[in-house]
């Protein structure tokens, strides 16, 4: 089964990374906040072209460490 045919029978791919609002939306962050982690590197991110994008790791790695620091 090819993408298109995927698509018509309405199955759905995961995106492969994110944007920087796509995860803000997904952590429940402003927007602002969202980028002020990306500009720290607290949340790590790549440039693709005119983008900033972010793996669906890179936001796991982000929550498990908030995680761990929350129970220190």
């Amino acid at each position: 089964m090819d993408e298109f045919e995927g698509l018509r029978f309405g199955l759905r791919l995961a995106p492969e990374w994110y944007s920087v609002a796509q995860v803000a939306e997904m952590l429940g962050f402003g927007l602002s906040k969202t980028k002020m982690l990306v500009a720290t590197g607290e949340l790590r991110s790549l440039k693709d072209g005119k983008n900033r994008r972010i793996l669906p790791e890179w936001v796991d790695e982000y929550i498990e460490r908030r995680v761990k620091e929350g129970a220190a």
